[in-house]
């Protein structure tokens, strides 16, 4: 039986790109996948949103034009599942109040039973090889942590850049800036030894895979676009994503690419 994968989406008002979402992470061609969707007391109609996703799940068919039927001289349709069941499982967690996407993120990665876990921004979309290629990236490297490169695109589904990361040094991904955090795959274990996500940075994600670097964990990078990361032109202010957080992030980012520096520096010397 194949290793279990958990994918983590914590969402907050983003309602409109949940289903898209979801669909990325169901139809991936990795065989075993569990979905732990964390509503962050959304205000819009993320519930509603969610309660319809979970009932296309389980009764949506849809159909296909198979072959072309002589006796009656028609083209015969298959009706199948829309959502292929087999291998996959569905949890939503619903919070009342925003608690902000460190504890968000926490209760989803706390309720995962997977051998290895990620997570994904709920307006973001995987490729369909994404965790079947940085699952066989670990396993054939030994490696704890492996991520890969994303194109960036916009509202309109327009790609703006092709994101390339570089191969894997500590001094390359986390002194010279942080570089390997979006499209990734790891080991849970990684949790039990080092934590979860702290409330106390706005860059949680950047700090978590520095703590699993400074603790010794193997990272590889795979030279391919795995995932599609949406950047809002148009609308600066979606969900908690404001003008101010991101000032507050590049100075959060930017500490920890000191803290980085001054462990690298140390550990060398």
């Amino acid at each position: 039986m194949a290793d279990l994968i958990s994918v983590v989406v914590a969402t907050f008002n983003q309602a409109k790109y949940l289903p898209a979402c979801l669909d990325s992470i169901w139809f991936q061609d990795y065989p075993e996948i569990e979905i732990i969707v964390v509503n962050d007391g959304s205000t819009d109609n993320t519930r509603e949103e969610l309660q319809k996703y979970l009932r296309d799940v389980e009764t949506e068919e849809t159909s296909y034009a198979a072959c072309y039927n002589p006796h009656s001289q028609t083209v015969d349709r298959i009706k199948h599942r829309r959502y292929p069941p087999e291998g996959r499982k569905l949890y939503i967690i619903n919070s009342e109040t925003n608690m902000g996407l460190s504890k968000a993120l926490n209760i989803g990665f706390k309720a995962a039973k997977g051998d290895y876990c990620t997570f994904i921004a709920s307006d973001d979309i995987l490729l369909p090889s994404m965790c079947s290629t940085l699952h066989h990236s670990i396993r054939k490297n030994n490696a704890d942590f492996a991520y890969a490169d994303m194109h960036i695109f916009d509202d309109n589904g327009r790609i703006l850049r092709h994101f390339s990361l570089p191969d894997y040094t500590f001094e390359q991904s986390f002194c010279n800036w942080y570089l390997c955090g979006v499209c990734k795959l790891y080991k849970r274990e990684l949790h039990e030894k080092h934590g979860f996500y702290s409330a106390d940075h706005v860059s949680q994600d950047h700090e978590m895979y520095l703590r699993f670097a400074m603790g010794g964990a193997k990272f590889i990078h795979i030279p391919k676009v795995l995932a599609h990361v949406r950047i809002h032109e148009k609308d600066r202010k979606v969900g908690n994503h404001t003008i101010e957080k991101e000032s507050r992030q590049i100075q959060d980012s930017i500490e920890l690419t000191l803290q980085a520096r001054r462990y690298f520096k140390k550990t060398r010397g």
